[in-house]
């Protein structure tokens, strides 16, 4: 449902206050307007510069930039025989004075239960306690896929006027994914972001869905909490078939309306260093959207209210952001101390609003969650409806190992065929890919100081140099790997 369709339903309902959350005032009251004359109402708009006027004429009515003046008019207006929309700009900013608050609760006292509505536009408005559960609260000003395809295609045609040399070459494919990126942003900002690619390099070409992504991330996160990692992730990662493969299974229906709902998300369970960060960003790359990581560091504030304001406001963004895969790793730390006891209450509160929102939710982001820490996830998170499924990560086997061997080799420019990897699997068994990865780390330094190029026994030796953590902390780890069997939980 787009804004108009759903500003002409809240009417329809009779409702007597809309508050439009909106940076795009003007897209708005032209949008209000046609709904306005479609039901046959007679339109007025209001700002503390321009004052009351009607429909959208350039005159006000006398002396109607002051609020408690225009109510006065507003109020005397309710007597015409007519029903009509009022859309007043910024009017949250004033309902903190007695005068203007207490005409504007009697407007309203008049026109409930009639056809009439009055629509307050701004960015994140707030309401007094008594006045917000009259309203209803919408976003507006964001333009659909057919109107955003419209404006491409006119920034497109104008570009061309202007520059002869403009270069498009954007396959279907990589127009539709554009299109989805810019959900989200107001028009203004859909022409800015068109501009600046085309005047960067003279073409509009897929590589430009980057630059749209991180305009739209340096837009959006303000507070820094969201890290952005980009949309092409190329991330190689041994095993995990059952992963990919549901991954393959459910692409199709996250990009597409059809009767399958799209995926949520899913949880990683498992051993530390075995890939389960690995598998956020493979899992990115494998549906195609920008992977974005929520930071646990910048979430949480000393200041009362302002941890649970920075969880709602981050996952504001991540809705406008949409479609992205949100990567909350060591999702345990959210929910540490979640009885409340410890920290006031907070991490409760935390806890619900993630809740709720994970499972009410309607845009198409996708979670990618990990955890370490069983023990610290409360029951709530691991229920059906939270995540699509939960896997367990556990220590690589035999096949997966020499995967992991391989790739690291190769990641350094080094030709795994020359290296003996079935011997250098067979020696690290119980070892995690991370510890794979840096005992090929160490061989590298080991031969380079030897002034030797780097062979089996390198890799083997600090193979050898090395007790994992599946040893260090072997009660620790086989209590989680009994868990898991305990559970049946299904294997990545």
């Amino acid at each position: 449902m787009n804004f108009e369709e759903e500003i002409s339903l809240l009417i329809k309902s009779r409702y007597p206050l809309v508050l439009v959350d909106t940076i795009d005032e003007s897209y708005v009251l032209d949008q209000l307007y046609a709904v306005a004359q479609r039901q046959g109402f007679t339109f007025y708009s209001w700002s503390l510069t321009k004052g009351l006027r009607l429909a959208r004429n350039e005159n006000s009515f006398y002396k109607t930039e002051e609020p408690v003046a225009m109510l006065r008019i507003a109020n005397d207006l309710l007597n015409e025989p007519h029903n009509s929309v009022f859309a007043f700009s910024d009017f949250d900013r004033y309902l903190g004075d007695a005068a203007a608050a207490r005409f504007f609760k009697d407007m309203l006292d008049r026109i409930k239960g009639s056809p009439t509505t009055i629509v307050l536009l701004g960015a994140a408005g707030k309401l007094p306690d008594d006045i917000a559960p009259l309203a209803a609260r919408i976003s507006g000003g964001y333009p659909d896929e057919i109107q955003i395809l419209a404006e491409v295609n006119r920034a497109v045609a104008e570009f061309k006027l202007t520059s002869a040399r403009l270069v498009v070459d954007m396959p279907p494919d990589a127009l539709k994914r554009v299109i989805k990126t810019m959900k989200g942003l107001s028009l203004q900002q859909i022409r800015n972001a068109l501009n600046l690619c085309m005047m960067k390099d003279g073409r509009f070409d897929i590589n430009d869905i980057a630059e749209i992504e991180k305009f739209k991330k340096e837009a959006f996160d303000q507070d820094g909490i969201l890290e952005y990692f980009g949309s092409e992730q190329k991330a190689s990662i041994a095993g995990f078939d059952n992963l990919k493969h549901w991954i393959a299974d459910r692409k199709n229906s996250f990009f597409t309306d059809g009767p399958l709902p799209p995926p949520k998300g899913l949880l990683l369970l498992g051993v530390q260093g075995c890939g389960k960060s690995l598998a956020a960003k493979v899992i990115a790359g494998e549906l195609g959207i920008p992977l974005y990581r929520l930071d646990l560091n910048r979430l949480y504030s000393k200041y009362i209210g302002e941890t649970e304001e920075n969880l709602r406001k981050a996952l504001a963004t991540v809705e406008r952001l949409a479609p992205v895969c949100l990567w909350i790793d060591e999702i345990e730390k959210i929910f540490a101390a979640s009885s409340g006891e410890i920290d006031g209450g907070v991490s409760k509160r935390v806890l619900g609003t993630m809740l709720t929102w994970m499972q009410e939710r309607k845009d198409r982001s996708f979670i990618a969650a990990t955890s370490n820490d069983i023990n610290s996830l409360p029951p709530e998170l691991l229920r059906k409806g939270r995540f699509d499924e939960i896997f367990f990560s556990d220590l690589p086997d035999a096949a997966a190992r020499e995967g992991i061997i391989e790739i690291h080799l190769a990641k350094r420019g080094l030709n795994p065929a020359e290296f003996d990897t079935a011997a250098l699997a067979r020696s690290c068994d119980g070892f995690s890919g991370a510890e794979i990865e840096q005992a090929i780390i160490s061989a590298l330094y080991s031969a380079s100081g030897s002034n030797e190029k780097i062979s089996t026994k390198h890799v083997l030796d600090q193979l050898r140099l090395t007790r994992p953590l599946s040893v260090i902390k072997a009660d620790e780890v086989n209590s989680l790997r009994d868990w898991a069997k305990e559970r049946d939980m299904l294997s990545v």
